[in-house]
């Protein structure tokens, strides 16, 4: 976990590209059953993320998802996405097309300048 506050929480899901989760601190099943105030505070952390992924990493999309039918909480993954990746243009999920060998700068620097966003 690299952010928890008192609504929600920021995972990183390991991959090869950048690739986070934001969850409700509640185990709350679908998005309509939040409360306002975690709504907002999911989209203001989401908007964060999204504008410091394109800021730090100039990726060719983010991509954000929400699903749940494994996990029934709700969650929304945030990852930049690269034409050079393993999956793209599919879904992480998808069909791999390719080995990826993607150099990309510091996912440890990323989370830093992250942080101080998220808490600003």
């Amino acid at each position: 976990m690299i952010y928890k506050n008192d609504l929600i929480n920021i995972k990183v899901e390991k991959s090869e590209i950048p690739w986070l989760i934001i969850f409700t601190n509640e185990n709350i099943k679908e998005f309509s059953q939040c409360d306002n105030k975690t709504k907002t505070e999911i989209f203001r952390c989401l908007d964060i993320i999204e504008k410091h992924m394109l800021e730090y990493y100039t990726p060719e999309k983010i991509n954000i998802a929400s699903f749940g039918n494994y996990v029934p909480h709700v969650h929304f993954h945030i990852m930049a996405r690269f034409k050079e990746d393993s999956y793209f243009p599919e879904p992480m999920w998808g069909k791999k097309q390719r080995e990826a060998n993607l150099s990309l700068p510091s996912f440890d620097e990323f989370t830093k300048r992250l942080l101080n966003k998220l808490n600003s």
